[in-house]
């Protein structure tokens, strides 16, 4: 396979990200019409020779989910039926992982279903990044490279300067990928306590650690109402925090979200661009995930180890 000639096409949901990726390796960015039927109806067509070609498909599974995901499935079955050698689906959010359980009686597991229609597409393996959760990679019956944005977040931390830095995991969930983060950059770690009211409205109730004249950094992997960090960062406040940060891989943010980041309550709100974002003069700073997503796909083409890419191997 290292000879194999690779080829690299892009969705429409995060074209950007894709461009910035083939920058970053050197490679063009394949020749694909993906576009709409007047009924709403996704239309795709690789309009360039990718016969026995390692053939990866970037595309974010972010709003309009649904649009999105079935233009992934297009794309991978077009590339099957041109007699592509490999096909990898590079999945920087990987939309429906939330429901990944059966947590309440007649309810999906719609990261199992999504995992599913991928591989019946025809997709070979999966490249993702900043899982939900760990287990969504045993949902595939292919093989799934996961990778980690924390050290674009490490390299960016780097270069601030903390007082008594304090690292905080919004909700229990999170304190495994919270204590990785503590541990190399050398802080301590706490947790906020939460109790979720509705869908979008979150309550915190308590705070487990050093609080008082600290920097706080919250960590998570997703947020799209903020209402857990904004929750988090209120009590936080109140316990006498000097400023708070929070690092997040996927901010999927609605308007509800951006209606509480204007309250302050959060100093500076690190994400990536693995789904597009409108910072909308918001103290918001959006890290590049290109080149690691680019060297991570050459490292498939030429069947080298994508794991020796981060210092931490999972949270």
């Amino acid at each position: 396979m290292t000879d194999t000639k690779l080829k690299i096409f892009s969705g429409s949901s995060n074209r950007a990200l894709a461009e910035e990726i083939c920058k970053s390796i050197g490679v063009p960015l394949g020749d694909a019409t993906v576009t709409c039927f007047p009924d709403g109806e996704s239309f795709v067509k690789i309009n360039e020779n990718i016969r026995g070609a390692d053939t990866y498909f970037i595309q974010s599974t972010c709003p309009p989910t649904n649009h999105h995901l079935m233009e992934l499935l297009i794309m991978i079955d077009a590339a099957k039926r041109a007699s592509t050698s490999r096909i990898t689906a590079v999945i920087p959010f990987y939309g429906y992982a939330r429901q990944d359980r059966k947590d309440q009686p007649r309810v999906p597991i719609t990261a199992k279903l999504v995992a599913d229609l991928l591989t019946a597409a025809g997709a070979n393996r999966v490249l993702a990044m900043d899982l939900h959760s760990q287990q969504i990679q045993g949902f595939f019956n292919i093989p799934v490279d996961h990778l980690f944005a924390s050290p674009v977040f490490f390299q960016y931390l780097a270069t601030k300067k903390f007082n008594k830095l304090v690292v905080f995991s919004p909700d229990v969930g999170g304190m495994k990928m919270a204590a990785a983060y503590a541990d190399i950059l050398g802080a301590s770690l706490g947790l906020v306590a939460k109790k979720r009211v509705n869908a979008n409205t979150v309550e915190a109730i308590n705070v487990v650690g050093e609080v008082e004249g600290c920097d706080v950094l919250l960590v998570d992997d997703i947020t799209e109402t903020a209402g857990t960090l904004t929750a988090a960062a209120k009590i936080l406040k109140d316990h006498g925090a000097r400023s708070i940060r929070a690092a997040v891989s996927h901010c999927v943010l609605n308007e509800i979200a951006y209606e509480r980041l204007k309250g302050g309550l959060i100093d500076e709100l690190i994400t990536t661009n693995s789904v597009p974002i409108d910072t909308r003069g918001l103290p918001i700073t959006v890290l590049s995930i290109a080149p690691l997503l680019g060297e991570a796909i050459l490292r498939i083409n030429t069947n080298e180890s994508v794991t020796s890419l981060f210092k931490i191997k999972g949270f």
